[in-house]
């Protein structure tokens, strides 16, 4: 894996019909912010190989509202990361970057948060950065790391979605 999107699911709604967290939807606006954040990763040219997609319906509804921005990336969904803690959303990057050259990961906090924090700590980042990723990230923000020949990850971007 040369490259890792971390992308986290579009604004939900608080409770779905079913009652249960996993059922819970985008809004529209989760929806809208989604397509627009998609859409700037892909004119910076950060484009999935494969993306890899817990099975919440919000993340699902997520990688469908982003998918038009990158319609020749493979997708598929990984049980595992639905909820996942951050260990297990790096390990599950990892293996798919071994096939992979950029991988984007399309899950939840805290999992995605407290990776980005780490993979900014592991990297070196400026503290005003760390501290920036550690006091928020929303929904629909993405976070870009670069990984060189040794696995050693470095910051390539961070986004939020405009409000």
């Amino acid at each position: 894996m040369d490259r890792l999107i971390l992308l986290r699911h579009g604004k939900a709604e608080r409770d779905s019909k079913s009652g249960e967290d996993f059922d819970r939807k985008l809004t529209d606006r989760g929806v809208r912010e989604t397509a627009a954040m998609a859409a700037n990763l892909a004119d910076l040219g950060l484009i999935p190989d494969i993306v890899l997609v817990s099975p919440a319906k919000r993340t699902r509804e997520t990688w469908a509202s982003a998918q038009a921005a990158f319609p020749n990336s493979a997708s598929r969904t990984e049980q595992l990361l639905y909820l996942a803690e951050e260990r297990v959303v790096r390990e599950l990057a990892e293996a798919a970057g071994q096939s992979s050259r950029t991988v984007m990961v399309v899950g939840h906090n805290p999992g995605l948060q407290e990776l980005t924090i780490r993979l900014l700590s592991e990297g070196g980042s400026p503290a005003p950065l760390i501290a920036r990723a550690h006091a928020a990230f929303p929904t629909a923000a993405a976070a870009v790391f670069l990984f060189d020949a040794a696995g050693r990850p470095s910051y390539d971007g961070l986004f939020f979605p405009r409000g």
